[in-house]
């Protein structure tokens, strides 16, 4: 337990943020697995819609620090690329 008031704001502020990163992390994966279900459906327009979105979602993601941003960059590419070969 927090012994001081400001201990006690900091605890309900770290409370709040951890809820809305969970939050904004599970639709980031949620909608990588739209991505993912999309292609191997063969559905590329369905894919490329929904890369949109997760491309987005991402960068929002690599913006607050939520994820590194070579880690959402890494996602983009290989999510692209898996778009580009079932194109093929």
């Amino acid at each position: 337990m927090p012994n001081t008031a400001s201990a006690s704001k900091r605890l309900r502020q770290n409370e709040k943020r951890r809820l809305m990163n969970r939050s904004v992390r599970s639709s980031v994966r949620t909608q990588i697995k739209r991505v993912r279900e999309a292609v191997t459906a063969g559905d590329l327009e369905t894919a490329r819609s929904e890369f949109r979105v997760a491309a987005s979602k991402l960068d929002k993601a690599a913006a607050k620090n939520l994820i590194h941003k070579n880690a959402a960059a890494r996602s983009k590419s290989r999510l692209n690329k898996l778009i580009k070969n079932a194109q093929a």
